[in-house]
């Protein structure tokens, strides 16, 4: 495939469906370029996704799943034995894993919402920010539940994702209420916990998100609420920021190389220490942060 039909393929699979992530859109791709690649050996194959994955990275998305997502995917893909008898029996051992990982991805909102069961009770206060799929889906399966709760979700500056997510909950009945960003601490005397997603998770257990989410987490903690994050395995990261200085520039900004000025340029993303995190709700399970890195060894293996 190339460059343009790689971009189109991938930019597509989001705009058909909004409740795809980038991430998955991104696998998913690679998939594609398995399927129709020209290449008659693995190394040829692997550089060809390499190439990809770099053409997806500047498509003017948030790179963090993206990135996180495709190394899981081409580790897993990898770990089929290989030495067969012809390039063509080999591409299909890689597709067969490929689906494999493709139907676990599938599964794994389900999962997390499953999880969230005994958290989500009657008369909840909650605040969530900007907009997830996967809180949302927990939020409407607790609703299919006829738990009666309340959401206050954040605008969630610049895109304002936040307003979407406040309608698509009012469209399902849930009580819900847009807030400034600035409101965070007002209203965070009334909820009775935090529930937001994550685009990465770093080895630490701390998570990559829409910027806001780290003053929102130091409000949590000052006012003794639960912080807790939803999120899928595959966007655990290989990367371990000290600090938002150390998020990668990639992730921060949508093609940072063409930016003018990064010091006076606000950044897509913060990172919030695992420290200010009360529970990670995962398709691995629930896990504190100090879980993350051990099941980032399983997942490498």
């Amino acid at each position: 495939m190339e460059e343009h039909d790689i971009r189109e393929y991938f930019c597509n699979l989001i705009k058909q469906d909004e409740d795809v992530s980038v991430g998955v859109a991104a696998i998913k791709t690679l998939m594609e370029i398995i399927k129709k690649s020209e290449s008659s050996t693995i190394q040829g194959l692997d550089e060809n996704l390499k190439q990809a994955i770099t053409i997806m990275k500047n498509a003017n998305y948030p790179v963090a799943a993206i990135n996180s997502g495709c190394e899981l995917f081409r580790r897993f893909i990898t770990l089929a034995q290989l030495d067969t008898d012809t390039f063509e029996e080999c591409r299909n051992i890689l597709l067969s894993r490929g689906n494999l990982f493709i139907t676990k991805l599938n599964e794994s909102r389900d999962k997390i919402v499953k999880f969230t069961k005994d958290f989500i009770r009657p008369r909840s206060k909650i605040l969530t920010h900007s907009r997830s799929r996967v809180v949302l889906q927990a939020f409407k399966d607790a609703a299919k539940r006829e738990i009666e709760f309340e959401v206050f979700v954040t605008i969630s500056e610049p895109d304002r994702a936040g307003l979407k997510m406040c309608k698509e909950l009012e469209d399902d009945g849930i009580p819900c209420t847009a807030i400034l960003d600035s409101a965070v601490a007002y209203v965070m005397e009334q909820v009775d916990f935090v529930m937001v997603g994550a685009e990465c998770v770093a080895e630490s257990g701390g998570i990559v998100n829409k910027v806001g989410t780290f003053p929102m987490a130091i409000c949590a903690k000052e006012l003794k609420k639960r912080f807790y994050v939803l999120v899928e395995s595959f966007k655990f990261s290989r990367i371990f920021p000290l600090n938002n200085r150390d998020i990668p520039k990639e992730y921060k900004y949508i093609n940072p190389d063409n930016v003018i000025d990064l010091k006076r340029t606000h950044p897509l993303v913060d990172y919030t220490p695992p420290t200010y995190i009360t529970l990670l709700f995962t398709d691995l399970g629930i896990l504190t942060t100090s879980g993350v890195s051990d099941e980032l060894i399983r997942l490498y293996i």
